[in-house]
Order: C-alpha cells, then structure tokens, then sequence
C-alpha cells in the first residue's frame, strides 16, 4: 500500500463539447453523442478491480481508454489523455497487490486526496524466514533466518505491538519521492538512497486468519500512509527471524468493499459505472442500513458529506467557485 495521486486535468466545456461533436462524427450519429455526453456528466466516486500485474496507474489508462472507445470518443493517439477525461485513483496499489481502486471521475476527482487519507482493510500472507530487498515476493532475498522456534501464540502475542497509533518505515521501493523522483526509481538506477524516517500511522486492527509455517495469513484495517509490506517485515524481526509479503489484496478503502462495489474489467461501461455512482449514494451518512459506517471512522463520515455537496452541485460553476 502506498500514497496515491489525482490523476486528469478538468478539460474547458468548449473542449468537452468538442469531443461530443467528434463521437456525434466518429459514427453511430446519435447514439455515440449520447453516450459522449453521459461519460462527460459522470461524476462521483467509484471502485473498480485491480488484477494482480499491472500497475494502478495502467489500470487507470485502460479505463479511459474503454470508455473513450465507448463513447465514440477519437484521441488520435494522443498520450495526454487525461485532458479528455477528468479521471483519478484514490490509492496506489503495488503491481503484485490485487482488490479495490477507488476512482474518481468529473467532480469526484476532488475528494481523492481526502480518501487517500480513510481507512483501508487488507488480507495479506507473509513468509517467514526470508527477506527482501523490496520486501514481498517481487524482491531479490537478502536475507534467509530459521523459523521453525516461532508459534502460533508467539505471532499472536507480536501482532499487539503493532496495533494502535505506531511509528513506521517506509519501504525503499516505493512512491515516496525524492526531490521529484519516486524512491523506488532512484532505488533501481543503483543510486544510494536513506531510508526516510519513521512516521506515525494508525492501525485500526490487526489479526491473524491462519497460521502453516512458513505461511502466515493477517487482516489489517489501517489509516493512510501504511505499509502493509513494512509491517510484514518488521513482524519478522520481532519474531528474531526475518519475514517478506507474498500476496496482498485490499478488501475495503473506506466504504467501498471488493464483494460489493469494486467493478471488474467486464463491467467497465458508461453505463454500469454510471449505475455504480448511484449505488455510491446509499454509502453516505444518513442511510439507516450504513449507521455503523457513520460512527466506525468520523473523517469518511465528512469525505462523504462533501459529496453529497458536489453533487447537488450539479455543475454549478458559481457555487463551486
């Protein structure tokens, strides 16, 4: 789990009906109109799947490029994108790492930054025993330490340490920047990179789902800014062995869940994902089937609120100004 960023630039609506007219031209007359100016009205946010191996960013870009398809909408080989479509993610998930992308579209966009800062839960399967330079499966080992006097109870016991408000490390192969390049690349040019500090972050829960050494299973609900991969690492070291993240998958960021709303590739349609944004609505506070949401983590309570705010907006530049 790493930070995440804003993706897309909000283009002028003389650039937006451009592109309308240009699905009204590309064929399907009409129909591809409509549906250009159904995609450039989505607004909100949503969640969507992503498969283990890509990166989010390339998730991102072919989702885009669907709805751009669908829409009628011609690019012309245009890498920039995202002035064509307002569009973003709410969290970076590794490449190895599968589960819920929160994406921001039209309005949405502007509540990732806040989301990025909501609870997220994970499941994640550690290995005793070896370690990595980037700290999961992806890693060259650096390091290998017997396992075998570790117990159930001792992991048990070890995972209370890291519960609450904790400092933490970050990993070295990571989206955390220096002087404007992610670490992880500074990392991989063989360039000398420190560690950055320990930071404070919050771990709502932590427990341990199944343990068959050298495996073991967690589930982590944590705030953001958390390194599930850091975690791993470091329960190792408590343990006077060594441990690596082999699979991660992130069940739940804020109130969106991977069963319930996390849209895999088949249903990436203007369509399915404008039925996606409505359901997005019966999340919010005040919906007597989420009261639990509402008390669980106060700060999603707000994030939520403030949209409701935006879109009763309805594009209303003046308000929003």
């Amino acid at each position: 789990s790493a930070k995440g960023r804003t993706a897309g630039v909000s283009p002028p609506s003389l650039k937006r009906d451009t592109f309308i007219m240009a699905g009204r031209e590309a064929g399907g007359g009409g129909v591809a109109a409509r549906a250009a100016q159904k995609l450039f009205s989505l607004s909100g946010l949503f969640a969507v799947y992503k498969p283990k191996g890509p990166t989010s960013a390339a998730v991102l870009n072919l989702l885009k490029e669907k709805l751009l398809a669908e829409a009628g909408v011609q690019t012309n080989g245009n890498k920039r994108k995202s002035q064509v479509l307002k569009i973003g993610h709410g969290g970076t998930l590794d490449s190895a790492a599968t589960g819920v992308l929160v994406v921001g579209i039209g309005k949405g966009t502007k509540l990732l930054k806040t989301i990025l800062a909501g609870s997220k839960k994970y499941t994640a399967i550690g290995l005793l025993g070896k370690a990595t330079d980037t700290l999961d499966a992806t890693g060259k080992v650096t390091e290998e330490k017997p396992y075998d006097q570790v117990t159930k109870r001792d992991l048990e016991n070890v995972l209370q340490k890291f519960t609450g408000d904790i400092m933490q490390v970050p990993p070295l192969y990571s989206a955390l920047k220096k002087d404007g390049e992610r670490l992880s690349t500074l990392v991989k040019r063989g360039e000398a990179v420190e560690a950055k500090p320990a930071r404070p972050v919050r771990v709502y829960s932590l427990s341990l789902q199944q343990f068959q050494p050298p495996l073991f299973t967690l589930d982590v609900e944590c705030g953001g800014g958390f390194y599930v991969r850091s975690l791993v690492s470091d329960i190792g070291k408590e343990l006077s062995t060594c441990a690596s993240m082999q699979e991660l998958t992130r069940t739940k960021h804020g109130p969106f869940t991977l069963e319930e709303h996390a849209l895999h590739e088949d249903k990436w349609t203007i369509d399915e994902i404008a039925r996606s944004l409505e359901h997005c609505m019966s999340l919010l506070p005040g919906e007597p089937s989420h009261k639990k949401f509402k008390t669980e983590h106060p700060e999603e309570t707000t994030i939520f609120s403030f949209y409701i705010f935006l879109q009763k907006l309805k594009g209303n530049v003046d308000w929003m100004k």
